[in-house]
């Protein structure tokens, strides 16, 4: 064991440049990231960072073992390797594998530094992170949960068998939060009627009013004629949401009591028991915003490794075959893939973003109209012109002396400090000895600012793109022409293009960085073009063939399937309608109807769980689409689609089965959406 560790320390001290470099690149290229603490760990290891989210240690509970099996069976048989595990911490926290080549490790750590800026400056990670001057100080919340959970589960008084019981019920429901708001935004003290009910006798007495009428077993109809509305609305004050409630959990925790077998009734919690459910719930806000933004957190990650790696040489010549085999591995995996999604829309944002600064420069050209762009402007000539300087583009040893002159002339893309270190230090053969000036040779960006860096990856000048400005529509033009004022005409292309901002593509990333989440990503940036150009279409199983065939290839169709997998983590949005349903203290849960059914064997088994945290009946109202069976044979002769009804439902859990219900019309309506539901972020919160 300690040679293992000596020889992991070794790795790690062969990381120290690479790391410092990389941090240094990603903040020249304009990234602002956490401070990152980089470690080496063994597979063993690494499987169970990954069993328990990406942290070293949990609260205590059987799922992690469970998590731990499951990764070392794909690790073992080469079903899913982890190249590293970064944290939402400031400092983050990066665990590389130290079975990773050097051309993986330098991949992952210009990987991990666009995580770190992402976490850093993403706002759905802020509302968390907004917790203190500490940031979000992740690890340390969560050991401290694990440390109390500990201490209650060893507690002689405690069973841990009911911690653990409690912990499963409280994890089946962890993506019932309102990831809308912080963690705190959802307290019972804020609510009227609820902090002075559980502060005086009153509710006591209440209660005990409570269990004489209920061991009366009344109907009704006849609790309504002896008892009046004012005094059967007071007993469930507070607990009748005016809207409903996203955050389920705060609501279980502020107004839930627990199942006494024994008794057979609700009974008060103990105080370790919403110690329990508080800890479980903050944790699930600290994953929600990772969940909330995957496609764009890994897309963004993937988008900078380029840059650094293939880009900006990175990967040094004898590596480059190994981190093109790493990232073709990585954008190639089946399926819904995060990191190829996102990478391509990031690159898709950039490249709309260039554009529209170059048309709308060259809209500005004297004589130049919506009408005749394609006539008028050579673009040819615009393709020359955006090319970057070819010192720019070939910065290094061989352009020292013609970075030289631009930085004699003040040209900001030129770094005038690094370019007179590396010429004080070059000798009278041409060449730097080795630690003198910047090491230019394997780090060329270093003579070049931000602006520079722009320009040498400018979008519009990449080989793939040269079409971008020719296939551009006359109503894309007279949209943006419609926008315009008359300021800053040019007399000739060329001069035009001199007033073109090569950062532009770069500073709207970093704008649509600070503000989206996967659901506001994908709805303003999965465009037509965007569709068309990377071949997305919608499949669907049809009940006419019993097979799946493709459904629709218009964007339209597309956006709307893939938000569907995003909205609420790809999970079903369900809300508190009421905490006192039919006047019997019963909690009735609604399931935001999309246009997509809950898996209804799995809603059943959560309801039971619900009912724990509950301690009376839960109800869960749903909408599905029955198909009659003579629906079902006429659309299979005639090869088309059977029109479905949808059937409002209402489940219910009392301790005993799983009971089924017609769904009242007035209930049915309020969970019904007219459209698709995408329940995003109010606008606000949009770029």
């Amino acid at each position: 064991m300690r040679d293992e560790r000596i020889e992991a320390k070794r790795e790690a001290d062969t990381l120290d440049e690479p790391a410092e470099e990389a941090r240094a690149l990603a903040e020249r290229l304009g990234l602002a990231p956490y401070p990152v603490r980089y470690w080496i760990v063994d597979h063993d290891e690494m499987n169970e960072l990954i069993a328990y989210g990406g942290f070293q240690r949990r609260y205590p509970h059987w799922r992690w073992g469970m998590n731990y099996e499951r990764q070392a069976k794909k690790d073992r048989h080469g079903l899913g390797k982890a190249f590293e595990i970064v944290n939402n911490d400031d400092p983050s926290h990066a665990f590389l594998q130290e079975s990773n080549s050097p051309a993986d490790q330098k991949a992952v750590i210009t990987h991990v530094e666009a995580h770190a800026d992402f976490f850093a400056n993403n706002g759905w990670f802020g509302l968390y992170a907004d917790r203190g001057e500490d940031g979000p100080n992740a690890a340390a919340r969560l050991e401290r949960n694990a440390d109390r959970i500990a201490a209650i589960a060893d507690r002689p008084d405690v069973d841990r068998d009911e911690v653990e019981r409690l912990i499963d019920a409280v994890s089946s429901l962890e993506d019932t939060i309102d990831q809308h708001s912080t963690v705190d935004a959802a307290r019972a003290v804020d609510e009227p009627g609820i902090a002075d009910d559980v502060s005086d006798g009153g509710a006591d007495a209440l209660a005990a009013a409570e269990a004489q009428i209920a061991e009366l077993d009344l109907s009704e109809s006849v609790r309504r004629d002896v008892f009046d509305d004012e005094w059967l609305e007071a007993r469930g004050e507070g607990v009748e949401p005016e809207t409903p409630r996203p955050d389920v959990l705060a609501f279980l925790r502020d107004h839930g009591k627990r199942y006494d077998p024994e008794s057979g009734k609700a009974v008060d919690r103990e105080p370790w028991e919403t110690t329990v459910i508080d800890a479980i719930r903050e944790e699930a806000y600290y994953f929600a915003g990772q969940k909330q933004t995957k496609v764009m957190n890994e897309g963004w990650a993937t988008y900078w490794e380029s840059v650094m790696m293939g880009g900006e040489g990175f990967a040094g010549p004898d590596e480059f075959l190994t981190y093109a085999d790493h990232m073709s591995r990585v954008l190639g995996s089946p399926g819904l893939n995060p990191y190829k999604l996102g990478f391509e829309l990031w690159k898709h944002v950039e490249l709309r973003a260039a554009r529209q600064d170059v048309i709308d420069a060259l809209l500005r050209v004297e004589g130049v109209t919506p009408e005749n762009f394609h006539s008028t402007v050579d673009l040819d000539e615009v393709a020359s012109g955006l090319a970057p300087h070819p010192a720019i583009a070939g910065a290094g040893p061989e352009t020292l002396d013609e970075l030289a002159d631009l930085a004699a002339d003040g040209d900001p893309r030129v770094d005038a400090e690094a370019v007179d270190r590396a010429l004080s230090a070059r000798g009278d053969d041409g060449t730097t000895p080795s630690g003198a000036g910047p090491d230019i040779e394997r780090y060329p960006w270093k003579l070049l600012t931000r602006e520079g860096l722009a320009e040498r990856h400018y979008v519009l000048s990449r080989p793939e793109h040269r079409s971008a400005l020719r296939n551009v529509s006359r109503e894309t033009l007279t949209e943006q022409a419609r926008y315009m004022f008359d300021v800053d005409r040019y007399a000739t292309v060329a001069e035009a293009l001199d007033a073109v901002d090569r950062t532009a593509g770069w500073d709207r990333m970093l704008e649509v960085r600070e503000s989206h989440n996967d659901v506001t990503f994908i709805d303003a940036f999965l465009t037509d073009e965007f569709v068309r150009e990377q071949n997305y279409f919608t499949y669907e199983y049809s009940r006419a063939s019993s097979q799946h065939r493709v459904a629709s290839v218009d964007a339209a169709d597309v956006r709307k399937k893939l938000l569907l997998q995003f909205t609420n983590f790809g999970k079903p949005t369900v809300v508190v309608l009421d905490g006192n349903f039919r006047n019997r203290g019963e909690l009735l849960l609604g399931h935001r109807y999309n246009g997509v059914a809950l898996d209804e064997a799995s809603a059943k088994a959560t309801l039971q769980r619900v009912f724990e945290l509950w301690g009376r009946p839960v109800n869960l109202a749903t909408i599905r689409v029955e198909y009659a069976d003579d629906a079902l044979r006429r659309a299979k002769r005639r090869g088309t689609e059977p029109e479905g009804e949808r059937v409002g439902v209402r489940f219910q859990y009392d301790g005993g089965e799983v009971t089924e219900h017609d769904l009242d019309p007035e209930i049915e309506a309020r969970i019904a959406a007219d459209d698709v539901d995408y329940d995003t972020k109010p606008d606000d919160w949009l770029a």
